[in-house]
């Protein structure tokens, strides 16, 4: 036995992913590779047996070298290897009938592993694949839109819906249905919304699954959300923020006491950012509690609780509540009403660092919409110290700027779309006494905006424009998401 060196590359060994499933090798702790020198091999761990070993080598009717490896690393090549499996058979059964897909759904009371497919009926591979497949291409959210005589599905990656897949109408019913099950939906009630929740696996990743159907003139359709809880935390440093912009904020969040809010539409990188700020702070000498909806990532040393709406668990009564359990820093996953604002208002005033969001176009905005939630402006003068507006506009393929021009190849790594990833843009409003006087004087937004601009603000097309000059995106990405600003 030999052991495993990091250099040495390993291929999938599709004989052995077809004879053994994944549960299989997971529970004996061994794979089926193929080595650098294409020769066939078992990586194996110290806990794996020799008798297991055995019965390997008896079912492949070869006589494999092992190759010994750390347990960990192990349990991530399998996981690797059996994604890259159904990965395969994906793809060579994409020109096959969807017709088979036709059968009972089945119930599920844990978290499945989408790699598992052996035990899954037609049903529930048609839908565990789609999953898999948006969860690979990094998919935010998956559409089914019914049409009169098909259903399209639709998957969002980096921010921009594209078109996946369409299937049968026969099959709409079933693959709805297995959607509801798994979310804990009424399958028999197809006249009103229903929301649902699930969890799945990919491997050794945890996938929340947030589910929202809605009756159309063709049947139901429905939206999947999908939050990798096992996705890692952004820094500061890592979001994009150009060092002018990012040190500016760096001294905002560390304030003693008031009101940050970090505005933007659904989708642009809010949460992120807030999370990314929480991280700058010593919550080791001071209390931090949040108040999500809902809890994207889990944060050492913060108290974090998640709203129910449902149960009378709102923003402001848990923002009440909050007060009371001693808090430094409070994180207010949004301002959607007047009494969440006055409650995070009367909190940045009282001694506390507050964050929180709001929906607005442009920083300036955010100022005003506290107005026009029914705060005082002397109150938001006082407590406000800073407003950033971001968005999130595509990356460029770098894959695609190395290839030749002339080949005009189809870049596997975009899907041809010509952008893989995302980087923030932000526009960094600071409030000073010059700004506090103008809130009190209820002015525009845009007359807080050009006093911002002339304390040094930089708006987000501007940010954009440093973006393209870096050839990190494009023109038509900047005025994307930027043209609804600038109007």
């Amino acid at each position: 036995m030999v052991p495993l060196s990091e250099k040495l590359e390993l291929k999938h060994w599709p004989q052995f992913t077809e004879l053994f499933p994944i549960e299989y090798c997971r529970r004996h702790s061994l794979l089926g590779v193929v080595a650098s020198n294409d020769k066939p091999c078992l990586i194996v761990s110290d806990q794996t047996s020799g008798s297991s070993v055995d019965i390997v080598r008896r079912v492949l009717q070869n006589p494999v070298e092992t190759i010994r490896c750390d347990n960990q690393y192990l349990t991530d090549l399998i996981n690797q290897h059996y994604e890259q499996a159904v990965v395969r058979e994906r793809e060579s059964s994409e020109a096959e009938s969807l017709e088979e897909f036709l059968g009972e759904p089945i119930p599920s009371e844990r978290a499945d592993d989408l790699l598992e497919t052996d035990k899954s009926g037609a049903t529930v591979k048609l839908v565990n694949d789609l999953l898999l497949e948006a969860i690979q291409v990094g998919a935010s959210d998956v559409h089914l839109q019914p049409f009169s005589d098909h259903v399209i599905v639709r998957m969002r990656v980096d921010g921009v819906l594209e078109d996946i897949r369409k299937l049968p109408r026969s099959i709409q019913d079933e693959v709805i249905s297995r959607l509801k099950v798994a979310g804990k939906m009424n399958i028999a009630e197809r006249r009103l919304p229903q929301d649902g929740r699930a969890t799945v696996r990919v491997g050794n990743r945890t996938i929340d699954l947030r589910l929202a159907s809605m009756p159309t003139a063709f049947g139901e359709r429905i939206v999947v959300r999908l939050l990798d809880k096992s996705a890692r935390l952004y820094r500061l440093t890592e979001l994009g923020m150009d060092p002018f912009t990012r040190e500016r904020f760096g001294r905002l969040i560390h304030v003693e006491h008031g009101l940050v809010l970090v505005t933007g539409p659904t989708g642009s990188g809010k949460s992120t950012t807030l999370y990314a700020a929480l991280q700058e702070l010593d919550t080791r000498s001071r209390n931090a509690v949040t108040l999500e909806d809902p809890i994207e990532y889990q944060l050492d040393g913060i108290s974090q609780t998640q709203i129910n709406t449902k149960k009378g668990m709102t923003f402001a009564s848990g923002l009440r509540s909050v007060l009371r359990q001693d808090p430094d820093i409070i994180m207010v996953g949004e301002i959607r009403d007047e009494e969440t604002a006055m409650m995070a208002v009367q909190a940045a005033l009282t001694g506390h660092l507050v964050f929180s969001t709001l929906h607005t176009n442009d920083a300036a905005s955010a100022v005003t919409r506290m107005l026009d939630l029914g705060i005082e402006p002397y109150l938001v003068a006082s407590s406000v110290l800073g407003v950033l507006a971001q968005r999130l506009v595509r990356r460029v393929c770098q894959q695609c700027i190395d290839q030749s021009q002339e080949q005009k190849q189809a870049c596997s790594r975009c899907r041809g779309t010509g952008y893989k990833g995302r980087e923030g843009i932000y526009e960094l409003l600071l409030v000073n006494d010059e700004i506090r006087s103008l809130i009190q004087q209820r002015v525009h937004a845009a007359e807080i905006r050009d006093c911002g601009v002339r304390g040094g603000m930089r708006l987000l097309r501007e940010s954009g424009e440093l973006k393209i000059a870096e050839r990190l995106t494009t023109l038509e990405e900047v005025e994307r998401v930027t043209m609804r600003s600038e109007l």
